[in-house]
């Protein structure tokens, strides 16, 4: 029987050109990727418990996370004279300077606010990269599986992070506990960013990505994301924490939480491209937010139908289901594929629908905890399914293009 390892070195080999830096660029994602889980690991229960962020702070907190995001655009238009290596590179700095600060810094709102902000910048710009870099990487006719192997990479290193977590945190615990797992990340991520720099490679970057790129055909994409962008935002930020704040979940639980609910993405993602492909990109669309609608009855109102342990478990279940059913966002780019005259165009309205995501999600982030707050998880949570109703209704409008 062959040895799994060498075979998957094998596929890397013959996706990948020799000639290239990917060597150092894929260690250098691991890296990232192990850094990443075991930060997205500790940071919830990490500002609920020792920073002591209620679900407004929380909300606030996202908003400037999720910042950096809306202005990536603005960021990569200043650094168009860097390769794509170099943006990598500064991004990899930035994430590691974010960490250094959460390890150091006291567990001051505003100061852990700002640190937040710092490391999702990084994080945002090395993002942008990545796909950049897998394809000019990659030998002719290789870009989808290069694709490919750079996001198991990266979700192998973030699982790795989540299960480090979820067994250190049954024995361990406290303030000082969140700050050695800062500093492991702190760690790792330093490892990543040498290794970043071995990256010699003057590739150069995508302009679709440095600026916005709108067509009135897109329209119907457009307020798309408007919509998958406030759903989303709403799972993403109060999901975890209604879990914490609600239900007590410890940190070991919340680990767990996110490993399932990447490793049933990993596993569900191949079957919802193939229903795409199948039952067309706009039934696909339709159908997944009325599934949300199910979702965000169950995350909102549990709590008063069940006792509260059968509840939890509820909410754990509708939060795995809700990552999955994420992934028929794919159907959206399937769309503006569909309609678009090059591939050029494509990329163009993509990054751009992604900063219209983020805008709605940074304001969705900062009005949420507030509406958490004064009126409860049940009206968040119930303007998530309105939401959902919405997309639905608007993706039913859309006219499919008759394949000749």
């Amino acid at each position: 029987m062959a040895n799994p390892f060498k075979k998957f070195t094998l596929k890397l080999g013959d996706t990948f050109d020799s000639n290239t830096c990917w060597i150092p660029f894929f260690i250098s994602l691991m890296s990232m990727g192990l850094g990443y889980g075991l930060y997205k690991g500790v940071i919830d229960n990490y500002l609920a418990e020792v920073v002591g962020m209620g679900e407004f702070h929380r909300g606030v907190a996202e908003f400037f996370r999720e910042l950096p995001g809306f202005l990536l655009v603005f960021i990569l238009a200043l650094l168009y004279r860097f390769s794509a290596e170099g943006v990598f590179k500064i991004g990899g700095l930035i994430m590691l300077v974010g960490m250094l600060l959460h390890m150091g810094l006291p567990a001051d709102r505003i100061l852990v606010t700002t640190a937040i902000c710092i490391y999702s910048l990084g994080e945002h710009m090395q993002l942008g990269m990545r796909n950049t870099l897998s394809l000019v990487y990659s030998k002719e006719g290789r870009g989808g599986r290069a694709l490919g192997f750079q996001n198991s990479i990266y979700q192998g290193g973030t699982l790795a992070g989540f299960f480090i977590v979820m067994i250190a945190f049954s024995f361990i615990g406290g303030e000082k506990s969140f700050r050695l797992f800062f500093a492991i990340s702190a760690l790792i991520m330093g490892i990543g960013t040498v290794l970043a720099f071995r990256m010699t490679g003057q590739s150069k970057t995508d302009k679709s990505k440095s600026r916005f790129y709108f067509r009135k055909k897109y329209t119907k994409f457009y307020f798309l994301e408007v919509f998958y962008g406030a759903r989303k935002q709403i799972f993403f930020t109060f999901g975890p924490y209604v879990l914490i704040l609600f239900y007590k979940a410890s940190t070991s639980t919340i680990c767990l939480l996110f490993a399932i609910s990447a490793i049933c993405c990993s596993l569900a993602s191949p079957l919802v491209g193939k229903i795409i492909d199948r039952l067309g990109y706009k039934i696909v669309m339709v159908s997944d937010t009325l599934i949300l609608v199910i979702v965000c009855f169950f995350y909102g109102f549990a709590h008063r139908i069940f006792p509260q342990n059968v509840a939890f478990i509820i909410c754990c279940a509708n939060y795995i289901l809700d990552s999955v059913i994420s992934l028929a966002s794919m159907a959206s780019n399937v769309y503006v594929q569909d309609i678009s005259d090059s591939k050029e165009e494509v990329r163009a309205t993509i990054s751009t629908g992604i900063s219209v995501n983020h805008f709605i999600t940074i304001l969705i982030a900062l009005f949420g905890g507030w509406i958490w707050q004064v009126l409860g998880i049940e009206t968040l949570f119930t303007l998530s399914a309105i939401l959902g109703i919405f997309n639905s209704i608007y993706a039913a409008t859309i006219k499919v293009p008759k394949k000749v």
